[in-house]
């Protein structure tokens, strides 16, 4: 199965500060058909204007990953973290027991990013806070991991998360083709972040989606210079 949803067809809601696209229900916008995807909860696609951002609020029992397409965001958390991410770069969120924290674009130009939320492999432990710098170049015409809960990929330098889940993301130069053998019972969920990428068959645009599931493999294909990031993830400990 393979289920596309144009940027175009997701919900919008103006916050005048914030231009939020929600894939999945999320605050305003409620869709009972569209509850998520297997475990992946939560992946909107904000718009946040310079100087503004999410004052200081809390989470629990969530693995929350930002990944900024253009500009930065700068974090501050009750556990005394602080941070600001770049475009192309990740940040990762454990809530565990429960984290309050604030997001703010402290640019003079605005901040686009995708945030991820994922169910936990298990409720509770301890709320952790990280980030890290993924030089584009380092991913160019081949698959990333940017985030994990495997120890394997967060020993090779993936963002550790408590989820049976993996971030992946890419660069592809135009007319570059890479493949992704995906493991039995993931669900994916591939948004384009920019240029076009064509997907068994499928044609992605920037900040476009796919919806995966019973499909042994991905055939990626650059049509532009473009890039894209997925999650693929398990209902439980895979």
């Amino acid at each position: 199965m393979i289920e596309k949803r144009a940027f175009k067809d997701l919900a919008h809601v103006n916050h005048e500060w914030l231009q939020a696209r929600h894939h999945f229900s999320f605050g305003k916008y409620w869709d009972p058909a569209r509850m998520g995807f297997g475990p992946i909860r939560v992946w909107n696609d904000d718009e946040i204007n310079p100087k503004t951002g999410f004052p200081m609020h809390g989470h629990q029992d969530m693995e929350i990953i930002t990944y900024v397409r253009e500009g930065a965001i700068t974090h501050r958390d009750n556990m005394g973290n602080e941070g600001r991410t770049e475009a192309g770069d990740v940040q990762v969120m454990s809530a565990g027991t429960g984290v309050m924290h604030s997001e703010y674009n402290l640019e003079d130009e605005r901040t686009r990013l995708f945030q991820i939320w994922i169910e936990p492999r298990a409720a509770g432990g301890a709320p952790r806070w990280d980030a890290k710098a993924f030089p584009k170049g380092d991913r160019s015409d081949q698959l990333e991991i940017l985030a994990s809960g495997f120890d394997e990929d967060i020993e090779g330098g993936a963002l550790m998360i408590g989820a049976d889940a993996r971030l992946y993301g890419a660069t592809l130069t135009a007319g570059t083709t890479v493949e992704h053998q995906i493991a039995d019972g993931a669900h994916v969920y591939l948004v384009g972040s920019a240029g076009q990428v064509r997907v068994n068959g499928e044609l992605v645009g920037a900040r476009d989606s796919l919806a995966i599931r019973d499909i042994s493999s991905l055939q990626i294909e650059a049509i532009d210079d473009a890039e894209f990031v997925f999650v693929e993830a398990w209902e439980s400990q895979h």
